[in-house]
């Protein structure tokens, strides 16, 4: 099924989030019309403290790279999609972020509360960037929360998704590892460097957090660039409610993809097209592809549609 049209569906389950009988999460009719017709796969098991959540490992599979907890090199990757080579060096994304300090902890706020426009994105990368330099790293500008880095120290650096801190305790997600040292050092200057940068002192009397750290992810070297044929598409509609956990924004958005994406699935599958539908949760992942063509098995999945309710609460 190389070419199949495939869709991947972050946080289609994830804790605290109602999905029982009743409950608007609970009655996709188009959903429940997929499951009923498509052959489900094998869980893609993992554990809500791996650093690479589930839907980061199914597209990584999907795209034919590596998907190896914490080392996807997504920057890597991506710059390639970008039509420039990554060559054999590595890259990683540096997200400039807030941390807010308690008594006896530090978290993260979600990167697109921030306001974070292009002029102080800048203008705060070009007064860290020398110290990264110290450091053999490059730090280029791609988007206001969003820097590319390259440098030998991501080469073997295992570092948690953004998905997986945001919103909880920073201390959590830090890399341990040695090749980890220098990063976590700059992690402390720069919130000392910030403290009173003009840019922070600016977005504090505007009523905005400041700018006083930065997150690794993404990070590695891609020695060959996979070919892909199938179409690959990730909606993440479900995303920021999940994170924020909004019961009841996440059911409308559920409610939005089963009647405005998953009938092009379904019309794709009545007119005999290949599809895959992968729906991640906050510990596995689960694709759903076309049969094979043995009608018994159609039958029986006719005969016993599958629960919607327990096809989500198993991820």
């Amino acid at each position: 099924m190389s070419n199949a049209q495939h869709l991947i569906i972050p946080y289609a389950h994830a804790p605290g989030l109602a999905v029982g009988p009743g409950t608007a999460a609970g009655e996709l009719p188009t959903l429940r019309r997929l499951l009923t017709r498509l052959q489900p796969g094998p869980l893609l098991a993992g554990e809500a403290q791996d650093l690479s959540p589930p839907h980061e490992r199914a597209l990584a599979q999907a795209l034919g790279l590596p998907v190896a907890d914490g080392a996807i090199p997504w920057a890597a990757w991506e710059r390639a999609q970008s039509g420039q080579a990554p060559g054999d060096e590595a890259w990683a994304w540096i997200t400039p972020c807030h941390w807010h300090v308690a008594r006896d902890h530090i978290l993260m706020h979600p990167i697109d509360t921030l306001q974070l426009d292009e002029t102080a994105s800048r203008t705060l990368l070009a007064a860290i960037a020398p110290y990264f330099q110290e450091d053999g790293i490059t730090l280029d500008f791609v988007a206001p929360t969003r820097w590319l880095a390259r440098g030998a120290v991501f080469r073997d650096l295992t570092c948690a998704s953004l998905d997986r801190v945001v919103g909880r305790h920073v201390d959590d997600w830090l890399p341990r590892a040695a090749a980890a040292r220098p990063l976590r050092r700059l992690q402390q200057e720069m919130q000392m460097l910030l403290y009173t940068h003009p840019v922070n002192e600016a977005r504090e009397a505007a009523g905005l957090s400041p700018i006083n750290s930065f997150w690794v992810s993404g990070a590695g070297a891609l020695d060959a660039v996979p070919a892909t044929t199938s179409p690959v598409q990730v909606d993440e509609r479900l995303r920021p409610c999940a994170l924020a956990n909004h019961a009841d924004e996440w059911a409308a958005q559920w409610r939005a993809l089963d009647t405005q994406v998953l009938p092009g699935l379904l019309a794709a599958l009545d007119a005999e097209h290949p599809i895959a539908l992968t729906l991640c949760g906050e510990r596995h992942a689960r694709t759903w592809a076309t049969p094979s063509p043995r009608g018994w098995q159609r039958v029986i999945r006719l005969l016993r549609p599958p629960s919607v309710v327990k096809a989500l609460e198993a991820l």
